[in-house]
């Protein structure tokens, strides 16, 4: 039995879910069932809250922009996932939402905008972020949204770096031929891990030194060629998920919560 539906609609909400309870939207959310998926009273979908697992509910009233929602029964218990960072330059506008997209999809728990020396935006709006982030999360089935971090400069993160977590800095001068092997040398005892990908231009030699300062950071290649940033997100947040994500055949208990 599969484990997702894919065929329902989910929405991401709020509100505490339990059964029986009524919850109400508005604006984009109503307009997307009522308007655009033409759902009306009787019909069901899914929602989610991050907290409360995934439920079925129904719709009881529609209007032009606004629906109320009963809860009807709970589908799955909440689940959490690996405990990754994903840190990144910022890229302009359609590139960025895909990066955050597919780090959502990939497992990310956290997204970090970091600001470099050859980052080309300074300023993000992360409420759009937070919108194409709760948007992957509901289309691939997962049943939490990560924290979208405001954007910090490479100094302060590195600065306050925690010693517990693997800091995986992806880097194009790395002689790593292996780099799955490599993460794998790192793995044992360490739970948290954090990707960082540079900007368009990579890193300066200054700051590639900032970042081996860290108090425990795996430098890595990504291959033979230079890769554009975007594609740098999927194939490091596949290298990282493969060792410490929930590729590799963990149990579910054993995935760490949000």
């Amino acid at each position: 039995m599969a484990r997702y539906d894919f065929t329902a609609t989910r929405l991401f909400v709020a509100d505490d879910l339990r059964a029986d309870a009524r919850v109400s939207v508005a604006d984009g959310q109503a307009n997307l069932l009522v308007n655009v998926l033409r759902l009306k009273a009787g019909d069901g979908l899914l929602l989610f809250n991050g907290r409360d697992g995934e439920w079925r509910a129904e719709i009881i009233e529609t209007r032009k922009r606004a629906a109320l929602l009963r809860l009807v029964e709970r589908t799955r218990a909440q689940e959490g996932g690996p405990d990754i960072d994903y840190c990144f330059a910022p890229l302009k506008h359609a590139r960025l939402d895909y990066v955050v997209q597919k780090a959502v999809e990939m497992g990310a728990a956290r997204l970090r905008p970091v600001l470099t020396r050859r980052t080309q935006v300074s300023r993000l709006n992360l409420d759009r972020m937070r919108a194409n982030a709760i948007e992957a999360a509901e289309q691939c089935g997962i049943l939490r949204v990560p924290e979208i971090a405001a954007e910090t400069s490479l100094e302060k993160m590195i600065a306050a770096w925690p010693a517990d977590r693997l800091l995986v800095f992806c880097d194009e001068g790395a002689e790593i031929a292996d780099p799955i092997a490599a993460l794998r040398t790192q793995s044992g005892g360490v739970g948290k891990a954090a990707l960082l990908i540079g900007p368009e231009g990579g890193f300066e030699e200054k700051e590639r030194a900032l970042v081996l300062s860290a108090p425990r950071v795996l430098r890595l290649s990504l291959g033979p060629r230079i890769l554009r940033a975007d594609t740098a997100a999927v194939a490091g947040m596949t290298l990282v998920q493969s060792v410490f994500g929930d590729w590799p055949g963990l149990e579910r208990s054993d995935t760490i919560s949000p």
